[in-house]
């Protein structure tokens, strides 16, 4: 509940963002101050699972929001720059994510895929339930946050909030999408086959939730998955979109300068 409340007020202020109305930089500091706020609000859901990297960013987005709600009053335009990708690709993420049909719709999709990528493979499985792979005695579900959809909404926005011309735009949805779908196809086969099978039943005493074999999904999911794989995601996936819209780089470049600026003013340190 909280968290659809917190996500519904992040919605609204970077919608509030796009729209031609006044005080713009305020719906931006709502939105992204709701933003994080969802990381937060999802603390129970990260501690059951045993994931370090959300509880992780969430502590370390505390002082990029700080630099980013201070910019936003100074109307800087590279923070407005950053706003507008966020907005997009939040308007982009939100059919899915509020029109159950949709998101359901979505799963089924990668569900379908995995099914047919297990028969060719000959890995066994049951489906327990519309969106639960079970192999012996461990389940692995298929939900919103498997498909993808987030990553591709982000690079969406990211690769939009820049001026372009409309085939650099197609050329940038051409590539996202694809890319992140495959790779993210990649990642719940290994998560599945990883956790099912128990490949890394290692050091329980950091990767155990209480749970029979956990430790398995704790390396497979919350390590290698969310540091590998989805870094190397990110890392194709920029790259792919600086070569195509080359204005990306310098937007990058002066970002990464503008919080490394802040962030050295916050530690005492002089500015370069």
């Amino acid at each position: 509940m909280l968290e659809a409340i917190v996500a519904g007020l992040s919605f609204a202020g970077f919608l509030g963002f796009l729209l031609p109305l006044r005080y713009k930089k305020w719906f931006a500091a709502v939105g992204w101050t709701a933003l994080v706020g969802i990381l937060f609000a999802n603390f129970p859901q990260y501690f059951a699972e045993n994931n370090i990297i959300y509880p992780l960013i969430a502590f370390l987005a505390l002082p990029a929001l700080w630099v980013t709600v201070k910019k936003l009053n100074e109307e800087n335009g590279v923070v407005f720059c950053m706003t507008r990708a966020a907005a997009i690709g939040f308007l982009v993420f939100a059919p899915f994510a509020y029109i159950e049909p949709l998101g359901d719709w979505l799963i089924g999709v990668n569900i379908s895929i995995l099914e047919s990528i297990f028969g060719f493979i000959g890995f066994s499985y049951t489906l327990a339930e519309w969106n639960l792979f079970m192999h012996d005695i461990y389940s692995v579900r298929i939900i919103l946050g498997c498909t993808g959809i987030q990553a591709m909404a982000l690079m969406l926005g990211i690769a939009w909030s820049v001026p372009s011309t409309i085939r650099q735009k197609a050329l940038t949805f051409a590539v996202i999408v694809p890319v992140i779908f495959i790779m993210n196809l990649i990642r719940n086969l290994f998560v599945i086959i990883a956790y099912s099978e128990q490949w890394f039943p290692f050091l329980p005493w950091i990767a155990s939730n209480g749970e029979l074999g956990y430790e398995s999904y704790f390396w497979s999911h919350n390590i290698i998955s969310e540091f590998g794989l989805s870094l190397l995601t990110v890392i194709i996936v920029g790259l792919a979109m600086i070569t195509i819209i080359p204005d990306l780089k310098a937007f990058f470049i002066d970002l990464l300068r503008l919080y490394n600026a802040e962030f050295r003013k916050m530690l005492g340190k002089p500015t370069k």
